[in-house]
């Protein structure tokens, strides 16, 4: 199987529109932040808290398509230890994992989200660091490690 940052262009399309139908629902299914989560993501830099939307799931879903899924267990960045994934101003929590750090964590993803512009254009910017760093490397990563405490 050739490198994942060469299957990056290919996939894209498909990983966008993934990213955008789960953003919709989360939006759709999810609740607001509550005012000491509002302060927190506020904390860590984010724009609009207001606009974020919290879903709690038995697991971080992964992609139904068989290629998507592999990638995504393969760079780890979904899998059966995933707590957290955040999707513009959506986040998924598994049932069991929400804490201020973790919430911290990914409302620092929201701020990367709202820097960029758009998932269309973070996204792509996030899954070339993976491909480049790993994920434990990555720079956006490595950014949302260094605010989970700066929140609380």
């Amino acid at each position: 199987m050739p490198p994942f940052s060469d299957q990056l262009p290919v996939l894209l399309p498909r990983i966008l529109a993934w990213a955008n139908a789960q953003a919709a629902h989360i939006s759709r299914r999810g609740v607001p932040l509550n005012a000491a989560s509002l302060t927190l993501a506020s904390r860590v830099g984010v724009v609009h808290p207001v606009r974020i939307r919290i879903l709690v799931v038995p697991a971080v879903p992964a992609p139904v398509d068989p290629e998507l899924q592999q990638i995504a267990l393969e760079q780890n960045l979904i899998g059966p230890n995933a707590t957290g994934l955040t999707l513009g101003y959506g986040i998924f929590i598994a049932e069991g994992c929400l804490t201020p750090r973790l919430l911290a964590h990914e409302c620092r993803h929201v701020y990367q989200y709202e820097f960029a512009g758009s998932i269309e254009a973070f996204l792509p910017l996030y899954l070339k660091q993976i491909a480049e760093f790993t994920y434990d490397r990555a720079p956006y990563e490595l950014d949302a490690r260094a605010w989970e405490w700066v929140g609380l």
